[in-house]
């Protein structure tokens, strides 16, 4: 097989032919057909986010074939099309994992970071954290991979944004938002997408994706919003979030990682404004999501690469140049 490999923290992947893996008892081998490269991949490779292990194939957003089975397995079956997300094992004892918050785990391993992820032609995983694609999503494997993760825990913080909140804005239109921001749409709310100031091109994105409004992060927002979502890792975003959603309002920050928040006045977090994260996501979460995007047709913005092409993929996510998601495809 070929991968991917991170050897060094902060230095380029590396691609290296290596056996072919056989699972263990719970687990299968899939070929990857298509691997998104997510925002949290590069804060892995970046050295911005720390791992248990190295080297490490990165890569989270996969979409499989079944090639072989563990000898515990009975739920998949050989060719079987499947996704594989950021969480690939949880304890099931703890508290979290007890009362239906496995995202929470204390003792969780993420694809990509604490196991060998889908930056790669072959990839094992648990065999009770492959999600099953719905038949209405067996379509091209680039266009769902981006559902496993950007998709997903944009679904997630949604969620948490409220379903009362009809006015929401989006900082850092990228794969999740992009996302996002239709199925608010879908949901009869109103978007709001706030772009790298300047960046005219990322503004007109936004607004054929169904914005009803477009501008840089600098610039105030047209409405008072009941809720904004941050995807982009920049900690100067949260104050102007705060400022920017009324009274009782709810921000929440969507990724992995963001740098340090800015002291700000305690007046523009009053008025029962609320801070929140997420922390990725249920297998629930993604089981919804996927039959919401089953029910609802989202368009999927991708660019493809291939494997071999993963540097480039991340360089292009690191500098801002993608409309959407990037797609490895071995």
């Amino acid at each position: 097989m070929r991968a991917m490999v991170l050897e060094q923290a902060g230095s380029p992947l590396r691609l290296q032919q290596r056996p072919v893996p056989s699972p263990g008892p719970t687990e299968v081998r899939l070929r990857v057909l298509a691997c998104a490269v997510c925002r949290t991949d590069l804060h892995i490779v970046d050295a911005e986010l720390a791992v248990p292990r190295l080297p490490l194939v990165p890569g989270h957003e996969i979409v499989g074939i079944v090639e072989a089975l563990g000898r515990d397995v009975h739920t998949l079956r050989q060719g079987d099309r499947v996704g594989v997300p950021w969480l690939g094992h949880v304890c099931g004892h703890c508290d979290f994992c007890l009362t239906q918050r496995e995202n929470l785990c204390d003792h969780p391993v993420f694809t990509g970071h604490g196991r060998d992820g889908g930056f790669a032609t072959h990839v094992v995983a648990e065999a009770a954290f492959c999600l099953a694609l719905p038949q209405a999503l067996q379509g091209d494997a680039a266009q769902l991979a981006p559902l496993l993760c950007a998709g997903s825990i944009g679904w997630r913080a949604l969620r948490l944004a409220g379903e009362e909140a009809r006015t929401i804005g989006l900082y850092g239109f990228g794969a999740a938002a992009h996302l996002v921001g239709q199925v608010a749409r879908h949901q009869g709310r109103q978007v709001y997408g706030f772009t790298r100031p300047g960046d005219a091109q990322a503004q007109a994105f936004a607004l054929a994706l169904g914005a009803v409004w477009a501008g840089g992060s600098d610039e105030p927002a047209p409405v008072a919003l009941d809720a904004a979502i941050i995807f982009a890792p920049v900690g100067a975003l949260v104050p102007l979030a705060l400022r920017a959603v009324r009274k009782g309002g709810r921000v929440v920050c969507g990724g992995i990682h963001m740098s340090d928040i800015p002291a700000f006045p305690y007046a523009w977090l009053w008025e029962e404004r609320q801070l929140l994260s997420v922390a990725h996501l249920t297998r629930a979460d993604a089981a919804g999501f996927l039959a919401f995007a089953a029910a609802h047709p989202l368009q999927v913005a991708v660019s493809h690469y291939p494997l071999e092409r993963a540097n480039e993929a991340l360089d292009d996510l690191r500098a801002g140049r993608l409309q959407g998601a990037a797609v490895l495809e071995p």
